[in-house]
C-alpha cells in the first residue's frame, strides 16, 4: 500500500525538480512536466490499488461523495513548507488517473513575474473589468494572485473571490479577504457572484467566465463600481472580447457591446515559453488597455482594428504579444523557434539579412 508519506515524497520531488504538473496514472511510472515537456521518473509502475490508496488517502469524506457521484473532481491539497497543489481526479478507461498542479507557496509579485507596467497600472484600478488570458498552465491564476497581493497591501478594501479551486491563500495584510471555493462553500460561480453583489465588496476575483449568466454578472459587478479580475481561455484581447459578445444571443449583442465598452479595463493575454538558458519559462504578455479609441472599436464591434491601435499606442501601457515575443527574442532570452510558435505574423520573426543569425 502506497502510504501518505510516499505520497508527500513523491510530490516535494516533483516541486523540488521545479515540476508545474505531475500525473499519476496506473501502468505509468509518475511523470512530471517539467518547462512544459513530460519527463517519467524512473521506477515503479502504478497500479489500479495504488492509485485507489492515493485517492483514498487525500481526498476527505465529502470529496469522496462527490467523485463517486460526478466521477470527477477538482480540489486543492497541501504539504506544510513546500507547495499547494490543484488536483483533478479522474475515473477513465480501466481505473483512475490524476493531475496535480504545483502552485507555490510563495506569492510572487507582478514585478517577480516580469509584468509589463501596463499590467501594474491596471491592478492600481478601483472599478472595472480586467480579464487575464491564456491557454491552462500558462501562469493566469498566478497572476491574478499577484494583482490580488498588490491591492492586500495597498489598499484598505474587502476581497471576495470565488474559485474552483482554491489555488494561492491569502494572508490579510491591509484587506478583508474573504476566498469561496466551489463545491466547498458555494454551488457555481453565477450563484457566489449574485450573493457577493450584497456582501460590500470592493474588489471580486471570479476564477473563470464559463457561462453567460456569470458573464453577465460579472459585467454587471464592474459596471456597479466594483473591481472585478476574471480569465478566460482566449489567446489576445480582440479573440477575447469576441468570445465574450458570442455567448450572448444576437438580440442581445448591441446591449453587451456596450456594456463591455463601458466597464473593460483591459485584457493581459500571456503564454509561458522557455528559457534559451534550457531551465524555466518567462511570460510572453500582451496588453490591452481600453482606452478611448478601444473603447470605440468595441462599442462598434470593429475588434479587428484593436491590433492596430495596440502597435501604435505603446505609450498608454500597451503591447502586442508579437511585441513582447520579439523583444525576448532579440535580448537572447527565447529561441525563435518558440518565438515563432506563439507568434501571430510569423514574418515578423524570419530573418531579412544574412546577418542575423537564427538564435
Amino acid at each position: 500500500m502506497i502510504g501518505i508519506e510516499q505520497i508527500q515524497q513523491l510530490l516535494t520531488h516533483a516541486v523540488r525538480n521545479q515540476s508545474s504538473d505531475i500525473h499519476l496514472s496506473q501502468g505509468y511510472p509518475p511523470i512530471l512536466r517539467i518547462d512544459g515537456k513530460l519527463q517519467p521518473i524512473k521506477g515503479k509502475v502504478l497500479t489500479h490499488q495504488d492509485l485507489e490508496d492515493i485517492i483514498v488517502q487525500i481526498l476527505d469524506d465529502y470529496q469522496m461523495e462527490r467523485f463517486k457521484k460526478e466521477l470527477e473532481l477538482d480540489f486543492g491539497y497541501s504539504i506544510d513548507n513546500v507547495a499547494h497543489f490543484r488536483v483533478n481526479v479522474f475515473s477513465k478507461l480501466g481505473g483512475f488517473g490524476m493531475a496535480f498542479r504545483i502552485i507555490p507557496s510563495k506569492i510572487r509579485s507582478l514585478e517577480e513575474l516580469g509584468m509589463p507596467a501596463g499590467v501594474i497600472s491596471l491592478a492600481r484600478q478601483m472599478e472595472g473589468l480586467i480579464l487575464v488570458t491564456g491557454p491552462t498552465g500558462h501562469g493566469k491564476s498566478t497572476t491574478l494572485a499577484a494583482m490580488i497581493d498588490m491591492i492586500n497591501q495597498e489598499r484598505r478594501s474587502h476581497v471576495l473571490t470565488i474559485e474552483d479551486p482554491i489555488e494561492y491563500t491569502h494572508t490579510p495584510k491591509n484587506c478583508l479577504i474573504q476566498q469561496r471555493e466551489l463545491g466547498h462553500h458555494t454551488h457555481s460561480f453565477a450563484a457566489a457572484l449574485r450573493s457577493a453583489l450584497r456582501e460590500d465588496p470592493d474588489v471580486i476575483l471570479v476564477g473563470e467566465m464559463r457561462d453567460l449568466e456569470t458573464i453577465s454578472l460579472a459585467l454587471t459587478a464592474a459596471e456597479t463600481g466594483h473591481l472585478v479580475l476574471s480569465t478566460l481561455h482566449t489567446r489576445n484581447a480582440p479573440d477575447t472580447i469576441n468570445r465574450i459578445i458570442d455567448v450572448f444571443p444576437a438580440e442581445q449583442q448591441t446591449q453587451i457591446l456596450a456594456q463591455i465598452s463601458s466597464s473593460l479595463l483591459g485584457v493581459v493575454s500571456q503564454r509561458l515559453v522557455n528559457l534559451n538558458a534550457g531551465v524555466g519559462r518567462v511570460a510572453a504578455v500582451e496588453v490591452m488597455i481600453a482606452t478611448s479609441a478601444i473603447r470605440n472599436m468595441i462599442r462598434e464591434r470593429k475588434t479587428h482594428q484593436i491590433r492596430s491601435i495596440m502597435q501604435s499606442s505603446t505609450s498608454d501601457g500597451m503591447q502586442t504579444m508579437d511585441e513582447h515575443l520579439l523583444h525576448l527574442l532579440n535580448t537572447g532570452k527565447i529561441s525563435r523557434q518558440d518565438a515563432v510558435k506563439y507568434a501571430l505574423e510569423i514574418d515578423r520573426f524570419i530573418p531579412k539579412t544574412g546577418k542575423e543569425k537564427s538564435r
